[in-house]
């Protein structure tokens, strides 16, 4: 029997460069992480996901890899990383790390060969490269990050990137390419990590002539994937076989899955069941409640498409409420960001609080975004000149960027850096609001939302266990109420007054302040018999 662990866990997403700094320059590293692993075990959760911690030269903050197979020096060593798997094993913690397959770095020995080879060469025939019409591109694609999805060369060919130039397209009809991957998948597992999230998982193929899209605006227009000529090609289904064969033979050894998590994004959302079908992936992730309104119908609708998606497939829904792409949820639930407003940080908090109660009692897994259990807001008053992230520049500024939700994490202090480091220029500033925020404040609170998460935590393991099944409860407009099980219910109130408390007598947990018979607006309750 196979230890199916990924099925119901809850998983941490560390973002590795604003986690924790153990070295004094401003930017997080692996042994910050490693020192914070006891923190992470009282927290309570499963495991860990690593945003890339890869040598790269940071177009795209470690998305634009220049070796799949080390450790950036900012983020520490090899032995680093192994001290880190070793000591959060023994913590009875996972680690889940990204694999990146959709593209490179510039810097990237293949890439750099290529240009030096030259038009026609074998080494181009790894990429996309083309010949442009006249001073125009080979095609109308455009980047999901804004702009051309094609570079011109010095020596007039052009190159396709999705993403960024700095970040060029792999061309997965090259059999040196798979080949590439299978050997990284099996050089990280044989140093022990439990799992991968597969970045932009949809990407990796492209219709092989490269057509004109018929829309290409809406690449753009979405800041997603959504030419269908360059993202969701069948052919993609293979190298999952594939991959899973791999992970396989690493499970059969010791009787533990390595699970495959996809990033599906854009158009690769409305067909998540092709991804996780017996033998793909494990898991893909289910971004239902990012785009989803602070409403209950909203709500149950995502719900019930994630548990239908995961029932026709036999795998389980891997829920999301924010992560290192999407504005804070205490912001974004509470009217803000888009135009850089704050919104209402109050109301947003109340509704994150009761919506990290509704994620964490439903079937499946969870993934918690650093910062999330702290209750951070985003920060949305970053100067211009400190802006990094590549959306801002290649849109001119007309979309802000991912910057406001990756400002490291406050511990500790009064002040900037907040026991993030010990220096005080870090690689993005902190806001005098995160002194709310700090890990040594709210631990020491016996409200705070890192209590909230902690308590529903450690329920979720004790009366969660074995994947009881949901079962809808009757309830008024824009409340959601559910059983799994015979001693677990879920109440949501999404509306703005109290509503009565469909059982006698306090809730085992709550996320905000119950009286005796009633949910209050905009609360969550569980009662755990």
């Amino acid at each position: 029997m196979i230890d199916e662990w990924w099925r119901d866990a809850v998983i941490y997403q560390v973002y590795v460069r604003s986690f924790r700094d153990s070295g004094g320059d401003g930017v997080g590293d692996l042994p910050g992480v490693r020192a914070a692993l006891p923190y992470l075990k009282e927290l309570g959760v499963d495991g860990l996901w690593l945003n890339p911690f890869y040598p790269s030269p940071q177009h795209d903050h470690g998305y634009d890899i220049s070796d799949f197979c080390g450790i950036n020096p900012e983020y520490g060593t090899l032995d680093d990383f192994d001290a880190l798997v070793a000591e959060a094993h023994a913590l009875g913690i996972r680690i889940i790390v990204d694999v990146v397959p959709n593209h490179c770095s510039i810097e990237h020995p293949l890439f750099l060969e290529a240009l030096l080879a030259g038009p026609g060469s074998a080494a181009r025939r790894r990429f996309h490269f083309a010949e442009g019409h006249g001073e125009e591109p080979p095609n109308n694609w455009r980047s999901m990050f804004g702009g051309p999805a094609w570079e011109r060369t010095a020596d007039g060919q052009w190159y396709l990137h999705l993403f960024t130039p700095e970040q060029p397209d792999l061309n997965w009809r090259h059999p040196d390419v798979p080949a590439l991957f299978e050997d990284v998948l099996r050089f990280w597992l044989d140093r022990g990590v439990d799992g991968f999230r597969v970045d932009a998982a949809q990407g990796l193929f492209k219709h092989p002539a490269l057509p004109d899209a018929e829309d290409p605006a809406e690449e753009e227009r979405v800041g997603d994937a959504a030419n269908e000529l360059a993202w969701n090609r069948p052919e993609v289904h293979d190298v999952y076989r594939s991959w899973r064969r791999i992970c396989d033979t690493y499970a059969a050894r010791d009787g533990v899955d390595r699970p495959l998590i996809g990033e599906l994004t854009g158009i690769a959302q409305n067909h998540l069941g092709d991804y996780v079908r017996p033998g793909e992936m494990h898991q893909g992730f289910y971004f239902g409640f990012l785009d989803a309104p602070w409403d209950g119908a909203a709500f149950r609708a995502v719900v019930d498409r994630g548990l239908a998606n995961a029932a026709a497939t036999g795998s389980t829904v891997t829920w999301v409420l924010g992560n290192h792409d999407r504005v804070r949820v205490a912001t974004r639930f509470g009217g803000g960001a888009p135009g850089l407003s704050a919104g209402d940080f109050e109301r947003g908090t109340a509704r994150a609080r009761a919506g990290a109660l509704l994620v964490l009692a439903l079937p499946g897994s969870t993934y918690i975004y650093q910062g999330e259990e702290l209750g951070l807001p985003e920060v949305v008053d970053l100067p211009l000149n400190r802006l990094t992230d590549p959306i801002h520049r290649r849109t001119d500024g007309e979309r802000r960027g991912r910057d406001g939700c990756r400002v490291p994490l406050p511990w500790s202090g009064e002040a900037p850096p907040y026991g993030f480091s010990t220096s005080p220029d870090l690689w993005l500033p902190q806001p005098p609001s995160f002194a709310e925020h700090t890990v040594e404040r709210v631990t020491a609170d016996p409200g705070s939302t890192w209590h909230l998460y902690r308590g529903a935590l450690g329920l979720r393991r004790k009366a969660l266990a074995g994947e009881p099944e949901l079962r809808w409860l009757d309830a008024p407009p824009g409340v959601l109420a559910f059983t799994r099980g015979d001693g677990f219910t879920c109440v949501v109130n999404c509306t703005d007054a109290a509503v009565p408390a469909p059982l006698p007598g306090e809730p085992t947990l709550a996320s905000g302040p119950v009286r005796a018979g009633e949910i209050p607006a905009e609360t969550a309750a569980w009662w755990v018999r």
